[in-house]
């Protein structure tokens, strides 16, 4: 006689999932699924895609708002060739080279290259010591990065036996995650010039260099070592392409359309509520920071303790960005697609940042000449970034906006934009646009307004973010920026891979 045998259950449906935002991340997640043979429904409530990543087009300029050094070129054709398809029919890369300008307060000049020699001979104008150190930093910097590509861009690190991987505790043991990059930094170079250049690879990851773990020094190899390149028609050209090669997959994009809620039923997720209905799911990933998305998708109730709010509200943010958005009349040859203006004490900034919590007294200015489309003569539309903080009780961006950005653009008259203030005035034919933390907030639900939502300062958010996939309710993954691997136009691509992956793996067990 046979024994029983336990239930099984055939799907008779490709496996429908929902999609809430349409960040990159987002965008990576429903192609891969889409490969995979996934029905994909993308929702986006606002009428672009792209989340922190826009185009703006006003009196005759344009801008790309958001993310704008392209790095790491074989991820984006990655995404493309899952599908059989090339990134050069979707996407233009074009290589810089030098990649960019730092000026620093003593009036020294180093423009970022991939060539070693001329890396050397530009450090040794100021410091021939800290020339000597360049070469053999860059080699620890490709090490570090390999260890980096092959066990943290390599898979997701969702519980317990994810974390004890012995790949994953090998990788820990050779990249010193308890060393700075300050620390580290300082084994090479001495000259506060050279310090502050690299140091300032902590705030790709929102954070500072004193704090961030070393294996942040990567980002030295990833510019110098594998190069930077311009996008053309503008970085938002990548967010393009992503939606054209979703939709002939059949991914269903959805804009203007808002999640109210995740449905859950019996501890699963079974669709989202959205302002035009419901709309049934197998599995939803939500693509929005979920420090914010949590409280706003999910019923408290249903959070365990370590995500509650007041749990939440004890992480420490990134960075976030004071923007600003200038239509010059005015050409400014000295500047290249990207330019670092460094101020005197550079360590200053990351005090006011995460200490007293203020926008900075004597910030770094990052200033991006967009080339993402033709302007009349003697034209130019700036990308103005200074670091700020996250947003907190006491700090209104409203009240201080306009005085903090003409200091700013002072500071760029004195450091070589001559009649920049001038150039930009409206009833002349410029253009001035002022973006806070409580305007990335609004459009986007970004924590606290940041732009990576927790800092990468301490070891617990550097290494293990917040989790893909959700421990309580089954079938709610989440990517982006706050999730594994962590954030940047690439590494919010591979993400989107990596979750894509691993649902399809745990949909397929079930």
């Amino acid at each position: 006689m046979m024994g029983s045998r336990a239930p099984f259950h055939i799907r008779h449906h490709p496996t429908r999932v929902v999609i809430v935002g349409g960040g990159l991340g987002g965008l990576s997640c429903a192609i891969h699924l889409a490969v995979k043979g996934c029905q994909v429904t993308l929702l986006e409530k606002e009428a672009e895609l792209g989340g922190k990543l826009q185009r703006v087009e006003e009196a005759g300029y344009r801008f790309d708002n958001g993310p704008s050094t392209m790095t790491m070129q074989p991820v984006f054709d990655a995404v493309f060739g899952a599908a059989g398809r090339r990134r050069e029919d979707y996407l233009e890369f074009q290589q810089l080279n030098p990649i960019a300008r730092n000026s620093f307060h003593d009036g020294t000049i180093v423009d970022v290259t991939t060539d070693v020699a001329a890396m050397e001979e530009g450090i040794a104008a100021y410091s021939p010591e800290d020339a000597r150190g360049y070469r053999p930093f860059m080699n620890e910097s490709a090490k570090l990065y390999r260890l980096a590509e092959q066990e943290f861009f390599s898979g997701l690190i969702l519980d317990w036996k994810d974390k004890l991987r012995p790949s994953l505790l090998s990788g820990f043991s050779r990249i010193k995650p308890f060393a700075s990059m300050d620390r580290t930094l300082r084994n090479y170079f001495r000259h506060p010039n050279t310090l502050a250049m690299f140091g300032r690879y902590a705030t790709y990851v929102g954070s500072a260099p004193r704090q961030a773990p070393s294996i942040f020094n990567m980002m030295a190899h990833v510019e110098g070592g594998m190069g930077v390149f311009a996008v053309r028609n503008g970085t938002y050209s990548i967010v393009e392409a992503y939606a054209r090669l979703a939709s002939e997959l059949g991914v269903d994009i959805r804009t203007d359309v808002e999640v109210r809620r995740v449905r859950t039923e019996r501890g699963k997720a079974t669709g989202v509520e959205t302002d035009a209905g419901f709309l049934s799911a197998d599995a939803v990933v939500v693509n929005a920071d979920p420090l914010a998305a949590l409280r706003l998708l999910v019923p408290e109730e249903k959070l365990r303790p370590s995500t509650k709010a007041q749990r939440l509200d004890r992480l420490q943010p990134s960075v976030a960005g004071f923007v600003l958005l200038l239509g010059s009349r005015r050409e400014y040859s000295g500047l290249l697609h990207h330019n670092v203006f460094f101020p005197e004490e550079y360590g200053r900034e990351f005090e006011d940042l995460f200490a007293h919590r203020q926008l900075p007294e004597q910030p770094a200015i990052y200033v991006c000449r967009s080339a993402s489309a033709p302007l009349p003569e003697k034209r130019s539309s700036l990308f103005v970034l200074v670091n700020a903080p996250a947003q907190r009780e006491g700090l209104d961006y409203e009240a201080v906006k306009e005085a903090y950005a003409d200091r700013v653009i002072r500071s760029l008259e004195q450091r070589g934009l001559q009649g920049l203030s001038e150039a930009i005035r409206p009833e002349e034919g410029g253009f001035r646009r002022i973006l806070t933390p409580d305007d990335l907030a609004q459009r986007t639900g970004a924590w606290r307004g940041t732009i990576y939502g927790m800092s990468s300062n301490r070891f617990r958010q550097a290494f293990f973010r917040f989790p893909s996939r959700d421990h309580d309710i089954r079938g709610l993954w989440y990517v982006g920026g706050s999730t594994h691997p962590g954030g940047g136009t690439p590494i919010v691509t591979i993400g989107g891979r990596l979750v894509a992956e691993r649902l399809m793996e745990e949909i397929e067990r079930s």
